[in-house]
C-alpha cells in the first residue's frame, strides 16, 4: 500500500540520507581495484606472449581474464554506487518515504502492524550491519517502481503478520537517526531490536520480479 508518488515528504519530515557515504567510499576503493587489475592483467599479458625471457605459456591466460574481470567490477561497482548517492529516508506523520535517488514513495504507517530494528555482526571484525524491517497489515505491492527492492519474504515475526515485509538497510551512521524520527512519529509501532544471524540481509527477488513484471524490471 503507498501514496501516490505526486506527494513528497512534509517541509519538517526529518531527512537522512544514506547513500553519500557510500558513494564517497567507494571511489578510492574503486581507484585501488582498478591499479591491481591493471598489474593482473600486464602480467597475464606479459606470462603469455613471453615477455621478460621466458617462453610464451598459455597460463597467462587466467591472470587475463581475472585482469579484465577486475576492471569491470573496478568500473561498474562506482558507477552503480555513484549513482544512488542521493538515496534517502524521509520520515514524516504519513510515513517512512523511500528515495533511490531518482524516484520515491511511501510505506504509510496505517498500512504497518510493527517497525523494527534488525542487525547483526559482519565478518571475524564484527562490524554492525542495521536494517528498518517494516511489517505490513495488509498485502503489499511487491512490484513497486521504488519499494520492490526492500520486499522480503520471510516467516512472520508473529502468526498474525504476513510473510511479505520491507526490510530498509541503513549505514550505521544513519541508524540512531531513522530510528529516532520512526520513534517520534509512532511509538505505539516500534517493537524493538533484535540480533540476526549473519547474512540474514539477504536480496531482492530479482528474477521473481521481472517475471511477475512481464519480463521487464520497472
Amino acid at each position: 500500500m503507498s501514496i501516490p508518488g505526486e506527494l513528497s515528504p512534509s517541509p519538517t519530515a526529518t531527512v537522512v540520507p544514506t547513500g553519500r557515504r557510500a558513494a564517497r567510499r567507494m571511489i578510492p576503493l574503486s581507484i585501488v581495484l582498478a591499479a591491481i587489475s591493471a598489474l593482473v592483467l600486464f602480467g597475464g599479458i606479459a606470462v603469455t606472449a613471453g615477455i621478460g625471457g621466458g617462453g610464451p605459456n598459455p597460463k597467462g591466460i587466467g591472470g587475463i581474464v581475472i585482469g579484465l574481470l577486475m576492471g569491470f567490477i573496478s568500473v561498474m561497482s562506482p558507477i552503480t554506487t555513484w549513482s544512488a548517492r542521493r538515496s534517502g529516508v524521509s520520515v514524516d506523520h504519513r510515513g517512512l518515504w523511500v528515495s533511490n535517488g531518482k524516484a520515491q514513495n511511501v510505506i504509510p504507517w496505517r498500512s504497518l502492524a510493527g517497525v523494527g530494528l534488525h542487525w547483526s555482526r559482519l565478518g571475524k571484525r564484527g562490524v554492525k550491519v542495521y536494517s528498518i524491517e517494516l511489517c505490513p497489515n495488509a498485502p503489499i505491492d511487491r512490484d513497486d517502481p521504488v519499494l520492490w527492492p526492500l520486499v522480503r519474504d520471510e516467516e512472520p515475526l508473529h502468526p498474525t503478520l504476513p510473510r511479505l515485509r520491507y526490510r530498509l538497510p541503513v549505514p550505521p551512521s544513519s541508524r540512531v537517526a531513522v530510528v529516532t524520527a520512526i520513534q517520534q512519529q509512532v511509538p505505539h509501532l516500534w517493537f524493538g531490536e533484535t540480533e540476526r544471524g549473519a547474512g540474514y540481509m539477504g536480496v531482492p527477488d530479482r528474477k521473481g520480479h521481472r517475471e511477475r513484471a512481464g519480463g521487464s524490471s520497472r
